[in-house]
């Protein structure tokens, strides 16, 4: 196989205290791929700008200026990590043999790259970045996160333990993912859908050099609920579930009450019928909420709204 055009997909949001330093170690990778026969001369940097509100579009800037390795693609607004990831995708597709999708903080360790491609050589469609351990994460993060993946499992989706947006997808695959036309985008369920060979590269992830996580608690927790929701309808069937049980419990409930009230003992059932009243007051509203979200994610469906506006796309050839 002749040396493959690679293309490395990353996207950015306020990226500027990270973005020297990771633009400078990726270009020194790909240049030290190419050396190796592992990626063509037309292989290329894209930066995608998920509308950040520091200096992260003239950084890309300058870099593609300086740089015939660098493109840039900014967005005309901030769409999120998973959508900013597609359009760089998206727009890579048409020009590379393969894309490589990875952060900008490169806690992803780049030099397991060379094993991602050279899989690919062997005919995989599809390379997964995998974490060894968890080391570097806090004992609250390390449980939620695994527990986040063995949870989906049990939801029958079909995930990859531990791995998160760093992977390898062929041509092809990506001509796959393109058709995945959902606006609510859990890339890390989808791409196991498109099938191909695949296989594993297992890396150690590092501590964050400079600036801080884009993703505090509150977008994890979202970014969960978004993947289970997506990809699952088994909360749906465990309410149905819950409420037979709920109505068979109703009848205990209920022969209590006349029992009560048939031995002059209803003073004494008060509190078991205030919290049965509690308890079935938060079970429906929980059940009401979970349907909600569901019917929320198809109104956002069927207003096929665009996933992403790309506003500018600095293309070195």
């Amino acid at each position: 196989m002749a040396e493959p055009v690679v293309y490395f997909v990353i996207p950015c949001y306020n990226e500027e205290e990270v973005l020297p330093e990771s633009s400078k170690r990726i270009l020194a990778k790909l240049s030290s791929m190419r050396k190796k026969g592992l990626a063509d001369s037309k292989s290329r940097i894209l930066l995608v700008n998920d509308g950040s509100k520091d200096r992260t579009w003239e950084i890309i800037e300058k870099l593609c200026a300086d740089h015939e390795e660098f493109e840039g693609i900014k967005l005309a607004h901030n769409r999120g990590h998973q959508n900013a990831l597609l359009s760089g995708l998206m727009t890579a597709m048409e020009k590379c043999d393969c894309a490589i999708s990875l952060d900008a903080d490169l806690q992803d360790d780049i030099e397991v790259l060379d094993e991602f491609v050279e899989k690919y050589i062997d005919g995989c469609d599809v390379v997964y970045g995998v974490r060894n351990k968890r080391d570097t994460d806090t004992f609250f993060k390390k449980t939620t996160a695994e527990g986040f993946y063995k949870f989906m499992k049990v939801l029958g989706v079909d995930i990859v333990f531990n791995h998160a947006d760093y992977r390898l997808m062929s041509k092809r695959a990506l001509e796959g993912l393109s058709e995945y036309n959902e606006v609510n985008l859990f890339l890390r369920g989808i791409v196991p859908l498109i099938g191909y060979r695949s296989d594993y590269v297992y890396y150690d992830r590092h501590e964050r050099f400079a600036g801080e996580s884009k993703y505090p608690l509150k977008k994890m927790l979202s970014f969960a609920l978004d993947g289970i929701t997506s990809f699952s309808v088994k909360p749906l069937k465990l309410i149905s579930n819950l409420g037979i049980i709920i109505s068979l419990l109703s009848v205990f409930g209920l022969l209590y009450a006349l029992f009560s009230h048939a031995f002059g003992f209803t003073v004494p059932g008060w509190t078991a019928i205030v919290a049965s009243i509690w308890l079935l007051g938060g079970i429906q509203l929980l059940c009401i909420g979970v349907v909600g979200t569901y019917i929320g994610k198809i109104y956002s469906e069927v207003k096929h709204r665009p996933r992403y506006r790309i506003e500018t796309y600095i293309e070195n050839r």
